[in-house]
């Protein structure tokens, strides 16, 4: 005679022995480095170094009085505001565009995704040859359109922002592909009657489009703030922070305290404010943004 618990604790051992290898890789690459980071961020701990001092908050105040902190910190802040939402918008119009049966659409969101594939070592190198100032393609451009040829990765102004635009255009294709996807289960039932309405274009998208695809977005949106906040090796390879710290960003600042100045504890702490500032605003994003995602079905 077989009892009913026994086919339950079966296939909860089965799922567990099918979760154990992503659980041990879990805990190893993310839970216990998060962990060791809490735990250095109240000690003085040197690269290569055996011998471990208790500071308890001391790192913590340091970090709330550091001004480079809190520069890198605006400088973060600053490259996700603006990079992500035009990022989604540029995907989103890419996606629109692309949801249609031209004729080599195929081609069209290969070459629009295509930026994604490139690494981003090599994908920086380019953009430094593009903005060179004496010999770059852009200011090229800029030169013969009469415009002035800018210092773009040599200015403390003008390196941010080029780096934004690098950034829009290697996200583009990815959060496109995922948008593009999510436009493909919208009802063309629903286009139909818009037009038969009247309802222009612009109105479609607004008012059919971005409502049912809204949790796609939602998604992107997250998915965004989480790359943005870990950039590094855009900044590193293009302006290593540089000039005067106008591009450096709180994975740079970390990197530098660790590796640069073998300050650990310093950089475990500053590391953990940085996984507390993505908690909070995921957190709001989810209060705020999050409400207004419509599922169908709800």
């Amino acid at each position: 005679m077989r009892f009913p618990f026994q086919n339950a604790t079966k296939e909860s051992l089965v799922a567990f022995a099918m979760l154990l290898p992503s659980l041990i890789f879990l805990t190893a690459f993310t839970y216990w480095p998060i962990l060791r980071s809490l735990y250095f961020s109240f000690h003085d701990v040197m690269l290569g170094s055996d011998k471990i001092f208790f500071l308890g908050w001391e790192n913590y105040e340091r970090v709330l009085t550091d001004s480079l902190f809190w520069k890198s910190f605006r400088n973060t802040a600053f490259y996700t505001l603006i990079t992500i939402p035009l990022a989604i918008v540029c995907a989103l119009l890419l996606a629109v565009a692309l949801d249609t049966k031209i004729r080599g659409v195929a081609l069209y969101r290969s070459a629009f995704f295509y930026p994604v594939m490139i690494p981003s070592v090599a994908a920086g190198m380019v953009w430094v040859f593009l903005y060179a100032p004496g010999y770059g393609p852009i200011n090229g451009m800029m030169d013969a359109l009469g415009l002035p040829k800018l210092e773009w990765l040599y200015s403390s102004e003008w390196a941010l922002p080029a780096i934004m635009v690098m950034s829009i255009w290697k996200y583009s294709g990815y959060f496109m592909l995922i948008l593009l996807a999510a436009l493909q289960l919208v009802p063309r039932d629903l286009y139909e009657a818009a037009k038969l309405d009247g309802v222009s274009t612009w109105h479609q998208l607004v008012h059919i489009t971005v409502p049912l695809i809204s949790p796609t977005i939602y998604f992107v949106v997250i998915i965004g703030i989480l790359h943005s906040y870990q950039i590094f090796d855009y900044v590193f390879v293009m302006t290593q922070g540089g000039p005067a710290d106008s591009t450096n960003v709180l994975t740079l600042y970390i990197y530098q305290n660790a590796f640069q100045y073998q300050d650990i504890g310093f950089a475990s702490t500053v590391a953990n404010m940085l996984l507390v500032f993505i908690g909070i605003l995921i957190a709001l994003i989810a209060a705020t943004l999050g409400r207004r995602v419509h599922y169908l079905g709800r």
